[in-house]
């Protein structure tokens, strides 16, 4: 534990930093809040308050002076586990002693603006090869291997270039599983490929929002209820958009 007393509002904003670099990454709402608190307790303040929610972080700390909080707004999110593992770490690092308020704020602005995700190409080749990985899983041929790779691959890339123009995610979703229903189609059509729902249903996948459903379920069952729904919610519209897609590709074919 620290001797040493630092300013409450450098506290602060390593906590703050902490959760936002979590809940922009895909952590769950729980986990940002335990961070945030236990952050705020190796540097001797153990009354700390944090509320969390996908959209913003409202943290305080009470003390002798009066209470401080402060309030950030969380504009986008994604996915990128690393940069949760490595605050998980520096955290762990604070907890132990061995990092003191500026060294943390260093390392956790470092974490922040480093770009830990792989590269478009590696990501654009996991979504294609997962795509014909899922046809197979449920139970499709292997000669619709290759045609679930390729639609799966151009749906995932058509879902980065459209969010890129468009940053709403429920039309780039909607049109990307637009995108990959017509090219499912199209390997049947000229029988390259031959059962049309299993080439759907692999190609898709990757756009499937398994991480917030996960999030939610798990922000529910601890008690969670705000960031709980709300996340249900965004996954909920997430899966609609994909639905929405491939149905009016297979309203206009029949």
């Amino acid at each position: 534990m620290f001797q040493e007393r630092y300013d409450t509002y450098d506290i602060m904003e390593v906590c703050l930093i902490a959760g936002k670099i979590m809940l922009q990454s895909g952590a769950e709402t729980y986990r940002v809040e335990d961070t945030m608190m236990r952050i705020a307790a190796s540097y001797g303040r153990s009354r700390s308050h944090s509320y969390v929610t996908p959209t913003g972080i409202i943290f305080s700390i009470e003390g002798d002076e009066p209470t401080k909080t402060k309030l950030i707004r969380i504009m986008d999110r994604t996915t990128d586990l690393k940069k949760v593992v490595l605050v998980n770490n520096v955290s762990r690092e604070i907890s132990r002693g061995e990092l003191t308020v500026d060294q943390a704020t260093s390392k956790l602005k470092e974490i922040q603006e480093g770009n830990w995700m792989f590269s478009f190409p590696v990501q654009l080749l996991a979504a294609a090869v997962s795509s014909g990985c899922f046809t197979i899983m449920f139970q499709g041929m292997w000669q619709d291997f290759l045609p679930a790779v390729a639609a799966g691959g151009i749906g995932f890339w058509s879902f980065v270039r459209v969010h890129k123009h468009i940053p709403i995610k429920f039309f780039a979703e909607a049109i990307a599983s637009f995108i990959i229903g017509v090219i499912a189609f199209l390997f049947v059509y000229f029988s390259i490929g031959h059962e049309l729902d299993k080439i759907i249903i692999g190609s898709v996948m990757p756009l499937v929002p398994g991480l917030l459903i996960t999030n939610a379920v798990r922000d529910l069952m601890a008690g969670h209820l705000v960031s709980g729904l709300s996340k249900g919610a965004e996954a909920f519209l997430t899966a609609f958009a994909i639905g929405a897609g491939i149905a009016v590709v297979l309203s206009l074919l029949n």
